[in-house]
């Protein structure tokens, strides 16, 4: 996500400077996603991270090398539609939290 900067560092900070990055409709749209994942689930704890989801709404619209990673083109002007990205990551959170999701190896 962070394109060219080191990934170390508190994840929670590192959004807060790519938001601050984008100075256009990006980061307009980045701090408008963030908040609906804060809405979708309080307690989120940010991270840099993955999840393999099983995506019946039809959000995403983008795959990336392979097909093996899927990802969602935002853009500007676009509509989010706020309920199916709140409950994709609601989706998103009980497959982090299942065993399932933590048995998965963490990439650094």
């Amino acid at each position: 996500m962070n394109r060219g900067s080191p990934q170390s560092g508190n994840p929670s900070q590192l959004i807060d400077a790519r938001i601050e990055e984008l100075d256009d409709w990006r980061g307009a749209m980045l701090a408008q996603l963030r908040g609906l994942i804060k809405d979708a689930d309080p307690a989120v704890v940010e991270e840099w991270n993955e999840a393999d989801l099983c995506e019946t709404r039809k959000l995403f619209n983008s795959s990336l090398e392979g097909n093996t990673r899927r990802a969602i083109d935002f853009r500007e002007g676009g509509k989010v539609e706020r309920a199916a990205f709140k409950a994709l990551i609601r989706e998103a959170v009980a497959l982090n939290t299942s065993a399932r999701g933590r048995r998965r190896p963490r990439k650094t």
